[in-house]
């Protein structure tokens, strides 16, 4: 389902368009709009897509220049995620079947409507570290259950300074720096592929049941699945790959694990956090982290 078009890598190579507007950079390819900014490239998806990927029943109201996206579960829950023509995320909200409406994701921009995602990076100062780092990013390999449910869902590390739109979060490393992580390292992907083997997709189920064990008390959590790639080929080609990775992880976990899509977000950052530093190939670099970012859009 990552692959939204195509099946393989090359496949998704060769049909990209790039133009220019102005000085951004803006190649389109099946799936994904790249944006390359200056020095600084991020990439985006129609945030609507995943839930029909996995089976949702949906219906499509266009709102001057937004559309109202509607999916129905058979319970009668209703979530209700609001794009603009990009398909940029702006608002999703989970109906129950009373009518009543819960806010998950917020990503409305504030007082700056007109801005380059450029301008939506936070700078702040590297928060202390108060615990070793291998509780500060836990990996899923040597972690149980009880310690991967405790870094999703430990508050942050340092204060928030005020709420912040989900572009904000993903597109800034010192704002995501503030809560813990786990490193997903129980599935790596094969060069060039983001796809996940039956026998790696189990591995999953931990991950899985300390999320749906997060969102029994809380269930408007929002957890970033973020996607990464080793420094092997053009960054371009990265980004791509880690975002269809990521995204991979998100709808096993929605598909074989029960986890709410509504309560995930993706997002790829290709080569930039390179686990072990290294210009070679490394399985180890290509894998996913999960992070709860649900502190970070509240402000608290």
């Amino acid at each position: 389902m990552a692959t939204q078009g195509a099946e393989r890598f090359d496949d998704v190579r060769s049909r990209r368009e790039e133009r220019r507007d102005g000085d951004v950079t803006i190649i389109r390819e099946p799936g994904r709009t790249i944006i390359r900014d200056d020095d600084r490239v991020i990439i985006r998806r129609d945030e609507t897509q995943a839930f029909r990927d996995l089976g949702f029943q949906g219906r499509t109201e266009r709102l001057g220049d937004e559309n109202r996206n509607v999916f129905e579960r058979p319970d009668g829950t209703r979530i209700v995620t609001i794009t603009d023509q990009d398909g940029r995320l702006i608002r999703r909200t989970r109906l129950d079947r009373n009518g009543e409406e819960y806010v998950i994701i917020d990503n409305t921009r504030r007082d700056r409507p007109n801005d380059r995602f450029s301008d939506e990076i936070v700078v702040l100062p590297p928060p202390p570290l108060p615990m070793p780092r291998e509780r500060y990013i836990v990996d899923a390999e040597r972690a149980d259950e009880r310690l991967i449910y405790e870094t999703i869902m430990a508050p942050p590390i340092a204060a928030i300074p005020r709420r912040y739109t989900l572009d904000e979060v993903r597109y800034s490393p010192d704002l995501r720096a503030r809560m813990r992580s786990v490193d997903i390292d129980t599935v790596t992907f094969e060069t060039g592929s983001w796809a996940i083997a039956p026998d790696q997709a189990q591995r999953l189920a931990t991950i899985a049941q300390s999320i749906r064990q997060g969102l029994q008390g809380s269930p408007n959590e929002v957890f970033l699945v973020e996607g990464h790639t080793d420094a092997v080929g053009s960054d371009i080609d990265n980004l791509s790959l880690s975002d269809r990775r990521a995204q991979s992880v998100a709808e096993i976990l929605t598909r074989d694990f029960g986890v709410p899509a509504e309560n995930l977000t993706t997002q790829g950052y290709g080569e930039q956090y390179l686990k072990v530093a290294t210009q070679e190939p490394s399985r180890e670099n290509r894998r996913v982290t999960l992070r709860r970012i649900t502190p970070l859009l509240a402000g608290r």
